[in-house]
């Protein structure tokens, strides 16, 4: 636990949090500044500041958090869909250095975008650099 982090005090106790759904690994809470109503974002109990610092099995228990109250956040606030995603270190938008996925509820009149619409405008990007791109992550 991170005595500075504002998730790790929701974990804990310490701080007041709308807890909506829990695991040995996972908690999941809404999310104080939600982009919409039900927005949920779930954490590893455990501090960690970005996904590559947790561990597989923590990994694998948020993300069946996720799946499991996807369906019911939509029930509950009767919305059409979910952008499920995660803002990974400061350049991506991550604000609470507490790795976190979001859970955003969407409706059919939201005027919310795709996810492709996070990282603004689209690189030119020609087949030999999605080659040479796609060689080094693979290696």
């Amino acid at each position: 636990m991170s005595e500075d982090c504002i998730f790790c005090g929701i974990v804990a106790g310490e701080i007041p949090g709308r807890i909506v759904g829990e695991t040995d690994d996972a908690v999941a809470f809404l999310d104080a500044n939600p982009m919409a109503r039900g927005h949920t974002l779930v954490v590893p109990r455990e501090h960690r500041e970005r996904l590559a610092d947790t561990t597989a099995e923590e990994t694998a228990a948020g993300f069946s958090l996720v799946r499991e109250l996807a369906p019911e956040i939509e029930a509950a606030v009767d919305a059409d869909g979910a952008t499920v995603g995660m803002n990974d270190g400061s350049a991506a938008g991550q604000e609470v250095p507490h790795v976190h996925a979001h859970v955003i509820p969407r409706f059919e009149d939201d005027d919310g975008g795709p996810v492709h619409v996070a990282a603004g405008s689209r690189p030119d990007v020609d087949d030999a650099e999605l080659d040479e791109i796609a060689d080094e992550i693979a290696e």
